[in-house]
């Protein structure tokens, strides 16, 4: 089994933890309470032969919480970055996310997600500044959601997995596990790797 911790984050009300619950539990609720430093939940995926246990940290989106994050984004193997349509403010934030999330993370898969798709009438944020920001940050990979409706949610997450896989894990050719491009022998099978 492979364990990836992949980090939300984003500003208040943007629907990081709306997006989970929707992928989680396929359940969606107006009256979410906002979240006060750290969440985390699990999800148990099959990816090919192997099953991957994805640990999905929700961050505080209150600017007096970030202080505290920082031990929390070692060991990421990816982030999900949400700026919410109707919100012209929430992207503007994603700047300082990126900085906290860069200077105390290692390498990462970055994906900007782009949430509240259900209120496309009310878009404050222009296809050029995505654009501009993905250029900026090198972000890999920018999606677009809503956890109210659940269109794209499972996409999301689907597209981060295989991105970080890609990265960090290769298949035995013995046993078709997934295991780490680093490691010398298959711990599933025992058999030496190519390099």
């Amino acid at each position: 089994m492979i364990k990836l911790k992949i980090i939300v984050a984003g500003a208040v009300g943007v629907g990081k933890t709306s997006l989970i619950r929707r992928y989680i539990h396929n359940t969606f609720s107006e009256e979410i309470m906002t979240t006060i430093g750290v969440d985390f939940m699990i999800k148990r995926v099959q990816y090919g032969y192997s099953e991957v246990n994805l640990t999905l940290w929700d961050l505080a989106g209150g600017k007096k919480f970030r202080k505290f994050l920082a031990g929390y984004l070692s060991g990421s193997h990816g982030a999900l970055i949400l700026a919410d349509l109707s919100n012209h403010k929430s992207f503007i934030d994603l700047q300082n996310w990126m900085a906290l999330i860069t200077k105390n993370s290692g390498q990462l898969s970055t994906m900007l997600i782009i949430s509240k798709m259900d209120l496309v009438d009310q878009a404050k944020i222009s296809e050029d500044e995505i654009d501009q920001f993905v250029e900026e940050y090198k972000i890999d990979k920018v999606l677009k959601c809503s956890a109210k409706t659940g269109n794209n949610v499972d996409n999301v997450f689907e597209t981060i997995v295989q991105m970080i896989i890609d990265r960090i894990a290769k298949e035995c050719p013995s046993c078709n596990e997934l295991i780490s491009k680093d490691e010398k022998f298959c711990k599933y099978c025992g058999k030496k790797q190519e390099k």
